[in-house]
C-alpha cells in the first residue's frame, strides 16, 4: 500500500512541486536565473506508519549533497499523510536542534518560526525555501507564513532533515544521495 500511495503522490504531487519551484525561482529571482530541480524524494515512516513524503530541490547543475555542502539554494517540501499536533512538531524540531547543538542565538527567530506553525492535517504541504542572501521562507499550503533573511537560521532548520543527527539518518541519506 505504501508504494501505491508514494507512486500516486509522485505522479500527481511531485510535478506540482517542480512547477512551484520553477515558478518561485523565475518570479522572485530573475537576476539569479537559477533553476531548482527535483533531486530526491523519500517517505518518512515512524512506527510502521508513513508520516510524510519529502522532496528536495536544488540547482539543476548540482547534486543534492553538493548543494547542501556548498550552501546553495534549496527547497524542501513535506507532504503530510497524517494529522499531527503542532506542539509535537515543535517538540521534535527543538529536540533535534538541541541534539545538533544549534546556536542559542537563533532561539528568538526559531520561536517566531514555530509560532507560525499550525496543527497539520493530512494533505497539508509545508515547504522550506532557502536562497543564500535572501534567507528562508516557510510556506504552508503555498502561502508564505514566515520569512527570515538569516542564512544561519535557514541552515540550522534545514539541518533538521539534512544534517547529521537529524530526524532520520535514513531520510537524510535518501534526500542527499
Amino acid at each position: 500500500m505504501r508504494h501505491v500511495v508514494l507512486c500516486l503522490l509522485l505522479m500527481f504531487s511531485i510535478p506540482t512541486f517542480a512547477n512551484e519551484a520553477d515558478r518561485l525561482t523565475q518570479a522572485n529571482f530573475p537576476a539569479q536565473s537559477q533553476q531548482l530541480a527535483l533531486k530526491n524524494q523519500a517517505v518518512l515512516t515512524y512506527l510502521w506508519a508513513d508520516v510524510y513524503a519529502a522532496a528536495l530541490y536544488a540547482p539543476a547543475d548540482l547534486g543534492a549533497k553538493q548543494a547542501w555542502d556548498q550552501q546553495k539554494a534549496l527547497r524542501l517540501v513535506l507532504y503530510y499523510f497524517r494529522d499531527i499536533d503542532r506542539s509535537d512538531v515543535i517538540k521534535a524540531a527543538n529536540t533535534t536542534l538541541e541534539r545538533q547543538q544549534a546556536s542559542a542565538r537563533l532561539k528568538p527567530e526559531l520561536d517566531q518560526l514555530h509560532a507560525s506553525f499550525r496543527n497539520i492535517r493530512s494533505g497539508d504541504r509545508y515547504a522550506l525555501d532557502f536562497h543564500p542572501g535572501r534567507g528562508l521562507n516557510l510556506e504552508i499550503n503555498d502561502q508564505v507564513v514566515f520569512s527570515s533573511r538569516n542564512d544561519a537560521l535557514a541552515r540550522a532548520y534545514l539541518g533538521i532533515w539534512l544534517a547529521p543527527k537529524g530526524l532520520s539518518d535514513e531520510l537524510r541519506g535518501k534526500l542527499l544521495k
